[in-house]
């Protein structure tokens, strides 16, 4: 069970959304975690050390990041010396656009990275850029109306941005990538109950009746991933939550998520994580007592 701080927003039912434009010398938000979505734009903050799940990642001079209800999330001063940290952070609700209105053709692009954003969604400075002076705008609008339209068109833009990347993975966050194709499904949910054991290429084919190289193909052609890096991802995003949230030793985790064979486990983790497993789980851990 998660340990981050539960934030009560100051988003009331009658709000479409909240924002705070702010300038400081620091940027430090211990690990928390909100019912609603958040949008958060940061400028002048490199070395900044943000958590989105168990994306671990050091910021450049700009950085902006759409953060799912529910997901963990912090920010740590960490190695950002400068002392004109810009930051403007969009809480809006769940509902803000209405269940029946996602569900329409033209709500596609949104409705997908509204789904896709309980793994945290961080965009590209072609995308910063673009959206620099809307988002500012956002801050200086008198009309509440006028705001919630820029606001519509800030989410529309970021939905079909080019340049968006996922940062952190669904078994750490509880969450399950739902794909459009029926055979992609039954094999994402089977490698979700059982990654912890053996599991074999042939059986998966067999599963969706393909041979293992016509389902290799196709697998990674509806996931943009191979079969042995989507297991691999889904056994790093479960030993990863058991780093954060556990008191389980590296050895028992690394054998428990999957893998058996530690000095792989650890090199596997630094070269997708960017941190050692032990690394991880004190970065992870010094953000819970920030004060």
């Amino acid at each position: 069970m998660s340990n981050a701080i539960l934030e009560i927003t100051p988003l009331s039912e009658k709000d479409s959304f909240y924002l705070v434009d702010r300038w400081s010398k620091s940027l430090d938000f211990p690990l928390h975690k909100h019912a609603e979505f958040e949008l958060n734009y940061v400028e002048h903050c490199r070395g900044v050390k943000r958590i989105v799940g168990d994306s671990i990642e050091k910021l450049g001079d700009y950085d902006l990041v759409l953060v799912g209800h529910g997901t963990e999330h912090a920010w740590a001063q960490g190695e950002c010396t400068s002392d004109d940290i810009h930051q403007i952070t969009i809480q809006f609700p769940v509902d803000l656009f209405g269940e029946g209105m996602l569900q329409k053709n033209n709500m596609a692009s949104i409705r997908k990275m509204l789904e896709m954003s309980s793994h945290g969604i961080a965009f590209g400075m072609h995308t910063i850029m673009h959206l620099h002076d809307k988002l500012e705008d956002l801050s200086r609008l008198e009309s509440n109306f006028y705001r919630v339209l820029k606001l519509f068109e800030v989410i529309y833009e970021l939905s079909v941005a080019e340049d968006a990347r996922i940062l952190s993975s669904g078994m750490f966050s509880h969450s399950t990538d739902e794909y459009e194709s029926r055979r992609v499904r039954k094999v994402s949910n089977y490698i979700a109950a059982h990654f912890g054991d053996e599991i074999k290429l042939a059986t998966l084919a067999d599963m969706v009746s393909m041979t293992p190289t016509a389902f290799s193909r196709f697998f990674k052609l509806r996931t943009g991933r191979s079969v042995s890096d989507y297991i691999i991802d889904v056994r790093l995003g479960y030993a990863a939550r058991k780093l954060a949230d556990s008191t389980m030793s590296i050895v028992e985790i690394c054998y428990d998520s999957g893998f058996n064979n530690v000095s792989y486990f650890n090199r596997i983790f630094k070269r997708k994580k960017g941190l050692t497993p032990t690394e991880f789980r004190s970065n992870y851990r010094k953000t819970k007592i920030l004060v």
